[in-house]
């Protein structure tokens, strides 16, 4: 980025930091060198998502993140505060449920699979020596050990710990991300349809919110190990004959595992963020009650389920159909319910460009769901497989019964789902092959006076092509999402109407029927497994390997963007360390009188960038150029995240800088024009520039030119016209809103990669450039 291998650090650490050439880091105290000159500088942020071999595990949370996307995929509204709360309250609600479900996954292995089934069925644990002390013989008899409800409170160790783990790693995290301070201001007059909420000052401050949904997840996982534990315990208790103390005890246990419910379900939805003011306040009555008296309700489990109960023996599987079926009805009202609200919320204030027609969020609910499904069920069935010896879920001659039926269910509607989305490909692909038809006749007048090479040609139009097709994406996501409520929905009824797993469910209907039932249970039992062992195996090659690890971390690049405000286990929001080292910097350089700097950014730096600008004061604001390239702030943010990134919210950010220019090309499939309104569209969007930069060989490209995609904008001559027309103008050569002059030259495209870059002119002019390597943005200033 700096085009120099002699680089110094000059503020950060190694996790993120400002560096500069070796020649400029006395730059200040020599402005005799640097007259008219800038001074460039380079921020690396690339660790904050593709760090150390712990990003890897990130994986496995990727549901919660997906969930937390959804918060922010609000719709843009005028007016319906209450709608607009009530929408925050029902996401927090859905990632609430997804923590029950992955605790419930974990105690469905532990408990009913391992210490309930396999500990208490001979044929199962003669040949696991593991579950030796747990076990029972042929007669039923076995050591201290062996009773159902000792089992049970042993087993329930191994999810308590991973509920522990999750509120380790998010403790970890929040002290790390969300404890940075933002750089302090006023808040502006607020116009909900014109100005963005990154503009507030608390908005990269989250710490008082993640810190009181951490308790109530936390405690909500616990509370769920204790109800595992002791529910059936007291179900023994209720039968005609048993002790009245264990009876009365049992039922005093499920009255404390409601009112635990009652009182975590109100702490999620109590309170959401407060982002007019940097709220450094953290409610120590619930971060620290909460989850204690969650602990303590788990103790009193344990020792009542494991008092001597004679006669008490392990048959059947614990109650996870009810479990599970519970949890998936309760994620399908819910995300039916946040459509509903959604509905309302984009009605109040329509956008042609915005995704699914404001329903985004509860796409991406649906779909975070879906994969805490897939990823439950894929532990369970894999576990109770490999305890069973391979055995098809409700095969003649099993040892035990094995995971519920839902799961077996949910599986079995995988294949379905994936016929949709072959389906979904096939129309895809055939509609690319036809665009890239009717771009063959554009390439000619692209290039014209070029001998036309056949070959060339197809394949500029190909790419060009294909780049559309991330255009499509609100197409493929809302329809796999409603497919996917639809199967769940079936999935879910054919469970609980039957209470058997499709195969034996279908064993009297029609050969056709039994035999579609037993391919799809199969192949989506052999399909989860698969998915659950390939995520795996990918997180230990991540972990591995920092190659991996970099495209890993390009996903957490928009996923981890965003706050943590639905879901306090989500992977951390690297953009609360990175705003606000972007914002501080530039408002410390900007303090000296006459001092101007030219922020740019690639990819997901580009919304850094913009993210930095918002915080900055008015009066820095208009002393600041914004330069972006192969930017998705208007194609995947101003879509996707309407409420924030919308055409209203851009619009006032181009006002509010000094100028802003825009660099795109048809052949990248992330960036593109702003393409805001009326003037501004000129004003800010360079017209598309060529990729390639020759269609054939030339004086100047002897050998044929790459097609760049969405790399390398810097190469692009365009590129340093744009930058030093910002310069110039910001030195005071021309009028405050005046377009820029287009600048001649051929055009191109900038490398893959998130960074940034700032260069400054001591005294005149700064404009700031930095790198975050294997990531996909690029901000630069």
């Amino acid at each position: 980025m700096l085009g120099d291998p002699r680089t110094v650090r000059v503020t950060g650490d190694k996790t993120a930091a400002v560096f500069r050439r070796t020649d400029d880091v006395d730059a200040e105290e020599r402005p005799e060198d640097y007259a008219g000159k800038p001074v460039p500088e380079a921020y690396v942020w690339s660790n904050l998502t593709s760090g150390n071999g712990a990003r890897a595990l990130w994986l496995l949370l990727l549901p919660f993140m997906v969930v937390n996307l959804a918060h922010w995929m609000r719709p843009n509204t005028r007016g319906l505060r209450r709608s607009m709360r009530f929408y925050g309250v029902l996401v927090r609600l859905v990632g609430l449920t997804l923590t029950v479900l992955l605790v419930a996954a974990a105690c469905e292995v532990a408990l009913d699979l391992a210490a309930w089934q396999c500990a208490g069925t001979p044929e199962c644990s003669e040949s696991r020596s593991w579950l030796g002390f747990l076990a029972t013989d042929a007669s039923g008899h076995g050591g201290w050990w062996s009773q159902p409800g000792r089992r049970l409170a042993l087993a329930a160790l191994v999810p308590a710990a991973l509920t522990g783990l999750l509120w380790y790693l998010s403790h970890r995290t929040w002290s790390a991300y969300e404890s940075q301070h933002p750089l302090p201001h006023q808040p502006e007059p607020e116009d909900d349809l014109r100005r963005s909420a990154l503009s507030r000052p608390g908005f990269w401050y989250g710490r008082r919110l993640v810190a009181r949904l951490r308790a109530a997840h936390t405690a909500a996982g616990l509370l769920t190990c204790a109800a595992a534990v002791s529910t059936s315990a007291a179900r023994f208790d209720r039968q005609p004959g048993g002790p009245l103390a264990l009876d009365l005890l049992g039922r005093l246990m499920v009255a404390t595992l409601v009112a635990g419910t009652v009182v975590v379900v109100w702490v999620v939805c109590r309170r959401g963020r407060s982002e007019d003011v940097i709220d450094q306040r953290v409610d120590r009555a619930v971060t620290r009650l909460l989850p204690g008296a969650a602990l303590g309700v788990l103790a009193l489990a344990l020792v009542y389920a494991g008092w001597d109960r004679p006669g008490w023996v392990s048959a059947g599987r614990l109650p996870g159909d009810a479990t599970f079926g519970g949890i998936a009805l309760v994620q399908g009202l819910l995300v039916v319910a946040l459509a509903v609200v959604a509905g309302v919320l984009y009605r109040s204030a329509p956008g042609s460009r915005t995704a699914l027609r404001g329903l985004g969020g509860p796409a991406a609910a649906m779909l975070g769901c879906a994969l805490g499904g897939v990823m439950s069920g894929g532990v369970a069935q894999r576990v109770g497989d490999w305890l069973d010896s391979g055995g098809t879920p409700g095969e003649a001659g099993r040892a035990f019964p094995g995971p519920p039926a839902l799961l077996t269910w949910q599986a079995s509607v995988i294949p379905v789902l994936l016929v949709v989305v072959v389906v979904l490909a096939l129309v895809l692909a055939v509609r690319a092959l036809l665009r890239g038809r009717d771009e063959i006749d554009q390439i000619p007048r692209d290039y014209p006076g070029e001998p036309q090479d056949t070959a060339r040609t197809r394949r500029i139009a190909g790419t060009r092509a294909r780049a559309e097709l991330t255009d499509h994406a609100p197409l493929v996501v809302g329809i796999v999402s409603t497919v996917t409520l639809l199967l769940g929905a079936a999935a879910l009824v054919g469970a609980w109407g039957t209470g058997e797993v499709p195969g034996e469910a279908a064993k009297d209907a029609a050969p056709f029927f039994q035999g579609a039932a037993q391919t799809a249970q199969a192949l989506g039992s052999w399909l989860i497994g698969f998915g659950f062992i390939l995520l795996v195996t990918w997180g230990r090659r991540a972990y591995r390997d920092p190659s991996a690890r970099r495209t890993i971390g390009i996903v957490w690049d928009v996923g981890t963007f965003w706050p943590r405000a639905a879901h306090p286990f989500a992977p951390p929001c690297y953009a609360e360390r990175a705003v606000p080292d972007l914002t501080w910097r530039m408002a410390t350089w900007t303090r000296t009188p006459g001092r101007r700097l030219v922020i740019s950014g690639h990819s997901q730096g580009s919304v850094l960038a913009a993210a930095a600008a918002w915080q900055l004061s008015p009066s820095v604001r208009r002393r600041v150029a914004l330069l972006t390239y192969g930017s998705p702030l208007e194609r995947l943010y101003g879509r996707w995240f309407p409420a924030h990134f919308g055409p209203a919210a851009l619009t006032a950010l181009h006002h509010e800088v000094d100028c802003w220019r825009n660099l795109h090309r048809p052949t990248d499939p992330i960036g593109g024009p702003i393409g805001l309104a009326g003037d501004c569209g000129p004003d800010v969007d360079r017209p598309s520039l060529k990729d390639p930069l020759a269609y054939g060989r030339t004086e100047s490209q002897p050998l044929p030119a790459p097609l760049l995609g969405h790399s390398d904008y810097q190469a692009d001559p365009a590129f340093d016209a744009e930058r030093t027309a910002l310069l110039a103008r910001l030195r005071g050569s021309g009028p405050a809103k005046q377009p820029l002059p287009q600048q001649p030259g051929p055009e191109s495209e900038q490398s893959r990669g998130s960074s940034g870059q700032s260069q400054q002119s001591p005294g005149r002019s700064q404009g700031n450039s930095g790198r975050s390597q294997g990531s996909s943005g690029r901000s630069s200033g």
